[in-house]
């Protein structure tokens, strides 16, 4: 990581603008590096740094991807509320469809995001720091 926040590695987010980190705890991305970084190596596309919630954590696992629950086995936490997470493009963009979409960090949120969300969608649904704090 840069010492402005930033990946280091050339990506950019949805707003043209180097990718800043989506969370260090839980450490995120397809590289756990806190980061949604995304390449050929990454099928999923985990490119949506979101701030999960209980109403998406709920639908997801009802969808079949249990994020909550933690699975030891493979180094994961299992996540709550308030959490960051880079979340697959397609998962978010599904949860968006059906009302349940978790808001999104745009300065997170990998470019390649906008294959599959439009940014319109995804400024919908736009975080704001000033809420949570």
């Amino acid at each position: 990581m840069s010492t402005d926040g930033t990946s280091g590695a050339g990506d950019l987010n949805v707003l043209g603008s180097p990718l800043k980190v989506c969370s260090t705890s839980p450490m995120t991305g397809f590289y756990r590096n806190g980061f949604c970084q995304c390449d050929g190596a990454d099928r999923g596309v985990h490119s949506v740094c979101a701030i999960l919630t209980d109403d998406f954590l709920e639908y997801t696992k009802a969808q079949g991807n249990d994020l909550s629950t933690p699975r030891p086995e493979f180094g994961f936490p299992g996540l709550k509320a308030g959490d960051g997470w880079c979340l697959c493009a397609s998962r978010w963009k599904q949860a968006a469809d059906a009302g349940h979409a978790p808001a999104v960090k745009l300065d997170s949120t990998n470019r390649r995001t906008l294959d599959v969300v439009p940014l319109e969608m995804l400024m919908e649904h736009a975080w704001e720091e000033t809420k949570s704090s």
